[in-house]
């Protein structure tokens, strides 16, 4: 006995399957700019984030801390970003984006543009914008239920903290 499709049925492979393609996509539109993806997609992190510190620039760009710092060091003798000391965390580097990262981001800005007429053809500017709404959704969604995930982590944490204490 089958049971009926339902909408949700490959939602997250499908996501990604999108995801990874309007990737590929666009790398091999900036390709000839000699830039890799990690660095269009740092700078345009960057971009969105200016003054961002380079723990949370890892984080957004899922890969390691000693990642970014080498993809930071690369970028930075390209003249495209400057690190600057956090004045309130002395450990922490903030990073900021240089006159010279001005022409490659516009650039960059122009081929997301084909990339994003490539992907968008065919569907209306009112679906287009229900996507995007839908999309908005299921990101806050998700975000919502990682939070509430958290704090039933933490809580179990001092739960466990407490039994200890008074086992003790």
């Amino acid at each position: 006995m089958s049971s009926s499709p339902r909408p949700e049925k490959g939602l997250g492979f499908l996501l990604a399957d999108v995801s990874r393609l309007l990737r590929r996509d666009f790398d091999r539109r900036v390709r000839d700019l000699g830039m890799t993806q990690a660095q269009w997609r740092a700078l345009a992190h960057l971009s969105r984030d200016e003054g961002i510190n380079q723990t949370t620039l890892a984080e957004r760009l899922e890969i390691k801390p000693i990642t970014l710092t080498r993809l930071i060091d690369r970028m930075q003798a390209s003249g495209w970003v400057r690190r600057e000391a956090d004045p309130s965390d002395r450990r922490s580097i903030r990073l900021f984006l240089t006159p010279r990262s001005k022409p490659i981001l516009d650039e960059l800005q122009n081929r997301a543009d084909s990339t994003l007429t490539a992907l968008t053809i065919g569907i209306s500017l009112a679906d287009r914008h229900q996507l995007i709404a839908t999309l908005e959704q299921l990101k806050l969604n998700l975000i919502a239920a990682e939070k509430a995930a958290d704090a039933l982590t933490q809580q179990g944490k001092e739960d466990n903290v407490r039994q200890q204490s008074q086992a003790s």
